[in-house]
């Protein structure tokens, strides 16, 4: 899906660009049997060990192979490989589920002959079942052997569950003198509600950035991206972002005092909100990308708490589906956010429709409206509650009859 990019004169994005845009890396993907046809297994590698950063889920039932990273991570604070598999969350698994976590990171280190504390691991699926090994241990045997053949969109494929089309994105600028890049992938349709939720972002750069630089600069870019979209509510237990940066790009290394730091951070912000948006419009049965826009909040974290509260509405997301331009459901959502705003002070506008101003309803064409809400595939909603200065976006979906078809057989 086409989304698009705040192109300026620092920032450039690349035409069918991917996860191996930045120098130094690869990645494929392949069928091991985990599901029944398509590909369930795959793998990023760079030429040299990255510094490394990431961020999880915070439903407190976190799954096996994120503790595992973890510990990878803890140990210097690099990866040079991660591995993921699809159709098994290894989730709810217990001593069994972490000694099969544990045996994947080992065999994956192994046949890209690396330390082990530089292979991180993330898997996707069904919650609650053992995965099968002997299939694991078959699609490793493949992997290197594949390596410099497989296509990057055999990756993108294999990180997939209910996901209708493939995320990706790159981006490059140029920095100090350097050309720097950015690659992206990711996966996610259904239990999207982060701070963090069943989706997993991998995002590689070839600049070179300081270690505790990087977890910074990308706790950040999540909270203004991926922490800004919901499909339908749900924490899931296994997902992550994980950023690579390997510097093969020679940039001086980058940290907050440098005078490009500020540039190297619209970039990453930059990656991580189109692939949020991806995921957001490709909720489960979504037919509709939704914006809400939130101004005049006192606080940024006000602004995002009305926005995802919008997004996140059933009744908000059920209205879009319908075409009902019910502004009412959109003050119901602000009403119930937890944030104090005065009646008298919000305005409310549905694409170019202002349905509310200054607390007053307005009068628009129901019927332009309607049409608005038909005919296009990103909806947006303007809010301003007039009571400072801040602002945020933030992205969901409607809500359509599919899901409930998806999600009612999802094990079958």
């Amino acid at each position: 899906m086409n989304i698009t990019v705040k192109e300026t004169k620092k920032i450039k994005r690349l035409k069918d660009g991917h996860i191996c845009s930045p120098k130094g890396y690869s990645a494929g993907g392949l069928h091991c049997g985990i599901k029944r046809k398509r590909n369930d297994l795959g793998w990023i590698y760079s030429e040299i060990p990255a510094n490394a950063a990431a961020v999880y889920t915070t439903n407190q039932f976190q799954a096996a192979p994120l503790n595992i990273t973890k510990e990878s991570l803890a140990v210097e604070g690099k990866l040079q490989g991660i591995m993921i598999n699809s159709g098994n969350a290894n989730s709810f698994t217990g001593n069994e589920g972490m000694d099969n976590a544990y045996q994947m990171r080992r065999l994956f280190a192994e046949k890209f002959d690396i330390p082990v504390h530089y292979a991180g691991i993330c898997s996707t699926g069904v919650i609650g079942e053992q995965l099968d090994m002997q299939k694991i241990r078959q699609g490793i045997e493949k992997m290197k052997d594949l390596a410099s053949d497989t296509p990057v969109d055999d990756f993108e494929k294999a990180i997939l569950t209910t996901d209708t089309f493939q995320k990706r994105t790159a981006l490059e600028m140029e920095m100090d003198g350097k050309i720097i890049r950015f690659g992206g992938a990711a996966k996610g349709s259904g239990m999207i509600h982060p701070n963090m939720a069943t989706m997993l972002g991998f995002i590689t750069t070839d600049a070179c950035v300081e270690k505790e630089a990087l977890q910074l600069a990308l706790k950040q870019a999540v909270d203004e991206s991926f922490n800004m979209i919901t499909v339908d509510g749900d924490s899931s237990t296994n997902d992550s972002v994980l950023l690579l940066a390997n510097g093969m790009a020679g940039n001086e290394e980058l940290s907050p005092g440098h005078p490009c730091w500020e540039q190297f951070m619209e970039g990453l912000a930059e990656i991580c909100r189109i692939l949020a948006m991806q995921i957001a419009r490709d909720g489960e049965g979504a037919t509709k990308l939704v914006e809400a826009v939130v101004n005049g909040a006192k606080t940024k974290d006000e602004a995002r708490v009305i926005g995802k509260t919008i997004v996140g509405s059933s009744l908000v997301k059920a209205a879009i589906f319908g075409a009902d331009a019910n502004w009412g459901r959109i003050v119901n959502a602000i009403g119930y956010s937890g944030v104090r705003v005065s009646p008298s002070s919000i305005s409310i506008a549905i694409g170019p429709y202002v349905v509310v101003e200054n607390g007053i309803p307005s009068f628009f064409s129901e019927e332009g409206a309607s049409n608005y809400l038909k005919s296009n595939e990103l909806i947006q909603i303007f809010v301003n509650i007039s009571e400072g200065k801040e602002w945020a976006t933030a992205w969901g979906c409607d809500l359509s009859y599919d899901y409930v078809k998806i999600n009612a057989s999802y094990r079958t």
